[in-house]
C-alpha cells in the first residue's frame, strides 16, 4: 500500500525498498556481559566509567543485508535530518520505505523528507518489532570489555566490528522469517 502510494499519488519511480532505522549510543563506559569461569569462581573484569560516546545511524534492509550507517556525536532531528539527506543521496534511484521508531528526532516538525523516503512509524514502546536492534546487539557483543582509552580508539574498535559484520551476517540476522514473507507478498 506505502508503495502503491509512493508510485501512484506522489509519482515517485524506481525500485522500492524496504529498511529499518535505528541509532545507538556506543560510548567510553564499558560494556559488560557475562564471562565464562570455572566452576565456583565469581567472574571478574576491569570497567571504566568515562561518559564521551558517539552515536552510530543505521539502515538495514532485511531482505538482502544491505546497510547504511554513518557516525553522529549527538541524537537529534538535525543529525538525524543529514543521516536522511546522505541515505537518499545513497540510494538515489529507489524509494525508500524506512521504518523507524517514535523518538523526538524523528518525529520533529523541521525535517524536510526527501522525496525518495517514505518514514513508517512503528507503534511506539516497541523495540522488538524493529529488527536492527538485534544488529545493535550482536554488534555490541564484540565490544564486551573493551577498554578504549578514548574516543579514536573506541572508533578503531568500532571500525573492526563492523569489518566483520557483512551483508550476510546482517542478513542472518535481520531476514527474520513473517518480515521476508510480507515483503515478498507485497513485492517490495
Amino acid at each position: 500500500m506505502i508503495a502503491w502510494f509512493g508510485i501512484n499519488i506522489i509519482g515517485l519511480n524506481g525500485k522500492v525498498r524496504f529498511f529499518c532505522q535505528d541509532e545507538t549510543r556506543i560510548g567510553l563506559k564499558t560494556i559488560s556481559g557475562r564471562k565464562i569461569t570455572a566452576r565456583g569462581v565469581k567472574p571478574k573484569g576491569k570497567v571504566q566509567w568515562q561518559f564521551k560516546a558517539t552515536y552510530l545511524y543505521r539502515i538495514v534492509e532485511p531482505s538482502t543485508g544491505e546497510s547504511f550507517f554513518y557516525e553522529f556525536t549527538h541524537l537529534n532531528s538535525e543529525c538525524f535530518q543529514v543521516f536522511l539527506n546522505l541515505v537518499s543521496a545513497y540510494f538515489q534511484g529507489d524509494i525508500i520505505v524506512m521504518q523507524v521508531d517514535q523518538a523526538g528526532a524523528h518525529r520533529a516538525k523541521r525535517l524536510k523528507i526527501p522525496k525518495n523516503i517514505i518514514l513508517l512509524f512503528q507503534p511506539a514502546h516497541a523495540p522488538e518489532t524493529n529488527p536492527i536492534e538485534r544488529v545493535w546487539q550482536h554488534f555490541k557483543l564484540g565490544l564486551r570489555w573493551k577498554l578504549p582509552k578514548d574516543l579514536d580508539q573506541l572508533r578503531a574498535l568500532m571500525r573492526e566490528r563492523l569489518e566483520v559484520m557483512t551483508q550476510e551476517v546482517i542478513a542472518s540476522i535481520v531476514g527474520w522469517d513473517y518480515i521476508l514473507e510480507a515483503l515478498s507478498v507485497a513485492r517490495i
